[in-house]
């Protein structure tokens, strides 16, 4: 697992958002792209920002997140960020191309940007063409603000139930530095991306490289450690923009709190992530998975994954059966080493297997344990020291009725 040291010098924000950080606004409006509901959004920095994206591993990458890959090469630096909501606008040929770059073009326009400094994002129904006459008064109608932020979060939702947000304060070279962030994703979710978006912003300086590297890491251990039902999307992206109006001194590796640093944004990306996982369509608990022990970090990552994403364990933990077979089902076809005879489950501080051996447990405290909010497994593989986490939520029967009727 990546580690990073923990810090007492890192603060979280209450209510903090993706407008927390210095020099960042944002509005939603509705513009007709779904009934009644904020549909279009805009994050703008007052100044270029250094950027970083990771992108769907899908093989249908949608019109959007190709646009947005042109901007972020093109100078590496960003200043705005115009998404929509109800239409993926994926799987749209050349049409669908041409609205992502009008969309860029809009925006710019709106704000007298460069067209180049402008990313765009998707999200909603695939297949389906763009409503362009909504885009064009939308952009007209936004009017971003320091206290537009919970309108954005509103803006990017699709079959989310609540807004996801967060946001810490670390302090580098004796300058306050901000993180915040929001996003959105609630089915189709089993990253490497998925059916997500997160928009992270900063005020710390750093060049566009270190925090392209920083982001790949941390996304390894947050975002892509997340599943609600195994399925990738057409869309998705994280993206973060630096602005450097903290006035820190540049990041680097070398820099004395670039841990700080590291961690406050590992801190944002797995509450984001975590938020996303527990929001999972029709879902009524967060399930995480602590795997130790393991022959190294990736293979408990592979091991947290497949045990969180077993239709069969989360099917248990929405009935509160404390069926640890299910567990040791999934284990068992997963690609990491095993030692069958070691292993140990637990389910908070109980102990349910061990050493090849099924060990007497309390019903009443497992099933206690089961209806939290939050259902703590833990994994002791027993052959070797890495470690991993992953989130994912119960399956219930609301989770069909919401895909059985998804277009409509």
């Amino acid at each position: 697992m990546l580690k990073v040291k923990e810090s007492a010098g890192i603060q979280k924000i209450e209510e903090g958002s993706v407008t927390s950080p210095k020099g960042f606004k944002a509005d939603g409006v509705h513009t007709g792209l779904r009934y009644a509901k904020r549909d279009l959004g805009v994050l703008i920095s007052e100044v270029p920002a250094s950027c970083a994206a990771v992108y769907t591993q899908s093989h249908f990458q949608a019109a959007p997140l190709k646009v947005t890959q042109e901007s972020t090469k093109a100078e590496q630096k960003l200043q705005a960020l115009i998404v929509n909501s109800a239409i993926a606008n994926a799987c749209t040929g050349e049409q669908g191309l041409k609205d992502a770059y009008e969309m860029r073009s809009l925006c710019a326009e709106a704000f007298s940007l460069k067209e180049e400094y402008v990313a765009v994002a998707s999200t909603g129904v695939i297949g389906e063409f763009l409503k362009m006459d909504c885009i064009r008064s939308g952009v007209g109608a936004v009017s971003p603000a320091k206290l537009g932020a919970s309108a954005f979060e509103e803006a990017i939702l699709t079959t989310d139930t609540v807004t996801k947000k967060t946001a810490y304060e670390i302090i580098v070279g004796g300058n306050k530095v901000t993180i915040g962030g929001c996003a959105k994703g609630s089915g189709m979710i089993h990253p490497n991306m998925a059916t997500m978006l997160a928009f992270i912003t900063t005020d710390a300086a750093i060049e566009s490289d270190v925090l392209q590297g920083v982001l790949g890491e941390l996304t390894d251990v947050s975002f892509n450690q997340i599943t609600v039902d195994g399925e990738t999307s057409t869309n998705d992206m994280v993206l973060v923009m630096a602005n450097g109006l903290a006035g820190n001194a540049m990041l680097t590796p070398e820099h004395e709190d670039w841990d700080d640093f590291k961690l406050g944004l590992k801190k944002v990306c797995e509450d984001l992530a975590k938020s996303i996982a527990k929001d999972g369509e029709g879902a009524t608990k967060l399930i995480e998975v602590t795997v130790e022990g393991a022959a190294s970090d990736e293979e408990a990552r592979i091991t947290a994954k497949k045990v969180v994403g077993s239709s069969l364990v989360k099917t248990a933990v929405y009935g509160s059966d404390a069926n640890w077979g299910r567990i040791i089902g999934a284990i068992g076809h997963s690609d990491a080493k095993v030692n069958p005879d070691g292993i140990g489950i637990f389910l908070e501080d109980q102990c349910l297997f061990h050493n090849g051996q099924p060990q007497a447990f309390s019903e009443e405290l497992a099933k206690k344990a089961l209806e939290k909010e939050t259902v703590a497994i833990h994994i002791d593989l027993r052959v070797g020291n890495g470690e991993g986490k992953a989130w994912g939520c119960d399956l219930t029967y609301d989770y069909v009725k919401i895909n059985a009727s998804y277009r409509t």
